[in-house]
């Protein structure tokens, strides 16, 4: 068994059991009530879990994989001041080809430009994403040709579809009855969450049109309200919690 395989397994001990486990952390017994607080805490924690953390995936192509550099270091932030679960303060720079790839259970990808994916890297990334990783590709005005055109190399029998309001995802820490909240104009379209499932499990996330991560940078690159860093920030506490929770 893998570190991946290990890690996602002892987050997800505490949720074992719970057969009638809704949408919700209130459904599965997991203080209700404080859901309702402005910085609620989740109950999916192990102590005895070595420090996780997000990797920021380094791709071939030409694009900016390395733009916004404090949002990663905020979102992780937020994770561990409102979920209890043991984070790292800074990201890790990994590639498909280094072994590093296999200690982070959550693969963060964004940028500008072109995205470019070797042949060895499309089966790479495909075994990570069977054994238990979770990709979020958020696409940053100008990454989303390149991107369907790669995910697409890599799961040509999976498409991307939208994913239902209903899904944990929008649900687990944070309530987002809309689905994905819109940071960042550009072009008016409506912000989308699709996705890829391998069977019940959501194993890729793509933010299209919300400029996600740019919400969770530092207040003053890009002047948003505060309200507007916050929805943001949110929406990164249920990505992670997610994909570290092993919730169907």
């Amino acid at each position: 068994m893998n570190r991946l395989t290990i890690a996602l397994c002892l987050v997800w001990l505490p949720l074992a059991g719970r057969r009638d486990c809704g949408l919700r952390i209130a459904d599965c017994g997991f203080d209700g009530p404080k859901l309702e607080a402005a910085n609620p805490q989740s109950a999916i924690r192990n102590p005895q879990l070595a420090a996780l953390t997000i990797g920021r995936l380094h791709y071939d192509g030409g694009g900016d994989w390395y733009t916004g550099p404090s949002k990663l270091p905020n979102l992780l932030a937020a994770i561990r001041q409102r979920t209890g679960l043991a984070v790292t303060a800074r990201e890790r720079v990994v590639t498909l080809s280094s072994p590093e790839l296999w200690d982070v259970p959550y693969l963060y990808m964004t940028g500008h430009g072109n995205v470019h994916f070797s042949d060895d890297e499309l089966q790479t990334l495909r075994r990570y994403l069977e054994q238990g990783g979770f990709l979020h590709a958020d696409d940053d005005y100008g990454m989303d040709k390149s991107f369907r055109r790669e995910i697409a190399r890599v799961f040509p029998d999976h498409p991307l579809v939208e994913v239902p309001l209903s899904h944990p995802i929008y649900h687990v820490v944070y309530d987002f009855p809309k689905g994905i909240p819109k940071i960042h104009e550009h072009d008016g379209l409506p912000a989308q969450g699709f996705g890829i499932f391998l069977g019940d499990r959501l194993v890729v996330y793509y933010s299209y049109q919300s400029d996600l991560g740019d919400g969770w940078e530092d207040p003053e690159v890009h002047h948003d309200p505060p309200e507007l860093h916050e929805a943001a920030l949110r929406m990164g506490v249920n990505l992670f919690t997610y994909a570290v929770s092993a919730i169907p």
